[in-house]
């Protein structure tokens, strides 16, 4: 039995909300034009976009045309949906340079191929020369200020003391007009987005039945959220990207890597394509071996080859292993193995000790602390407890020397288990 766009979606539990008549449109059988916007409040994607992103692509392989608008326009505006204070307004030139950053990212996503291909759309093409009387006279007068001001996104600032500003207060008609421009360019008849746009989406739904007299539907995913109730996306490093320049694989696989034991099903249901009987084994997998946490591997997999590809989840893999000590630190160059122990004591060493014959592990352990002392050392070396780029050291008289050194800048030492320390080579 084929499953439509709309259950596969209900199965995995990202159906917030659908408006009537949503489910009946996907059972038809005929092909749907629907779109997502994306703000451009940054020259990169974030993985809290990743979910919508998703559902574009769940589109299209259900045999469906998603659009990916850009808010180019919409952007110098700013979405009140789901912010408390009013959002700091960008520059034109800055919003272009984001846009740009977006739709570079989008394309690695989606097939824009052919005359059936997804569309990468700007709503500045048609914002940008909207006259102010026109918009008002053409959009605006079907909406009272009372309908505006009983949805969320609108009554929650209100309620605040800051209140909210005409300009963002308008905002909901220009996205309004944006499913209409879209509805009448390219048959969309679908808007998706996280469960903050209700309102924006039910503005356009009631927009598009007024002045064309036409049915238009929106769904709504939920926001996800984590388990600890801490935001989703957010790590004590900040934001995570979808810019391998901004997040790299190795710091976006172990986002992944690190999931709540409670969150792990939910966000492969999300964040991945492998079936609800895929993911019932990963699970079962899970909860006979949860040590083994075979769940947040695989979900980590999934995502880290979807953003960065093949090659940017060997690398993370790589470097993961390499974290863990099941692989020698030259497996990595400097500058990655820098990234990994990012957060590790280090120290600094003057290059020329150790050119020629270098200088002893047990003078170079207790220079960095690793060690208390020499003696101290010599204890670690001889309880097969010190580790030089990941290998053990069995020899109290090793020298330590600039081909010991990754790259030539730096060495990476390990007491026991989990104790690392980074020396760096300077001068």
């Amino acid at each position: 039995m084929t499953t439509t766009f709309y259950e596969d979606l209900e199965a995995r539990g990202l159906i917030h909300g659908a408006s009537e008549g949503a489910r009946e449109l996907f059972a038809s059988g005929g092909r749907i034009v629907g779109y997502i916007g994306f703000d451009p409040t940054a020259d990169s994607l974030h993985v809290g976009s990743l979910l919508q992103i998703l559902a574009l692509m769940r589109l299209q392989r259900a045999g469906h045309r998603p659009i990916a608008l850009v808010g180019g326009g919409t952007g110098m505006i700013g979405d009140p949906s789901g912010k408390a204070s009013e959002r700091q307004l960008l520059s034109r030139e800055r919003v272009e340079q984001n846009v740009a950053g977006i739709r570079a990212q989008l394309e690695r996503f989606l097939d824009f191929s052919g005359a059936s291909g997804a569309l990468l759309v700007d709503n500045h093409d048609w914002l940008g020369s909207l006259r102010l009387i026109d918009f008002l006279r053409d959009t605006g007068k079907h909406f009272t200020v009372n309908y505006m001001l009983a949805k969320e996104s609108v009554s929650r600032r209100i309620e605040q003391a800051e209140g909210i500003s005409f300009t963002e207060f308008s905002y909901m008609l220009l996205q309004a007009h944006d499913f209409l421009e879209l509805h009448d360019r390219y048959g969309c008849v679908l808007q998706l987005g996280g469960s903050d746009q209700w309102g924006n989406i039910t503005a356009g739904i009631e927009l598009i039945r007024r002045v064309r007299g036409a049915a238009v539907h929106g769904i709504v995913q939920p926001l996800i959220t984590t388990a600890s109730g801490a935001k989703f996306g957010k790590t004590e490093a900040g934001t995570v990207w979808l810019d391998a320049e901004r997040t790299s694989p190795f710091r976006f696989y172990q986002f992944w890597l690190n999931a709540d034991d409670r969150d792990v099903e939910h966000w492969l249901k999300a964040f991945t394509f492998l079936t609800l009987e895929e993911i019932a084994e990963v699970m079962a997998a899970q909860q006979a071996n949860p040590a083994g946490r075979a769940a947040q591997r695989r979900l980590a997999e999934e995502v880290t080859r979807l953003v960065h590809g093949a090659d940017g989840l060997a690398r993370a893999e790589r470097a993961t292993a390499v974290l863990f000590g099941s692989r020698p630190a030259q497996d990595l160059p400097a500058a990655e193995l820098l990234e990994v122990f990012a957060d590790v004591p280090s120290t600094e060493v003057p290059r020329a000790r150790f050119e020629g014959e270098g200088l002893s592990i047990v003078e170079l352990l207790a220079e960095s602390g690793v060690a208390s002392s020499r003696g101290d050392a010599r204890r670690l070396i001889a309880g097969g407890g010190v580790y030089l780029n990941g290998e053990r050291v069995a020899d109290v008289d090793r020298r330590v020397t600039l081909t010991d050194a990754i790259d030539g800048a730096v060495v990476l030492l390990r007491k026991g288990r989990k104790e690392n320390r980074l020396v760096r080579l300077v001068g």
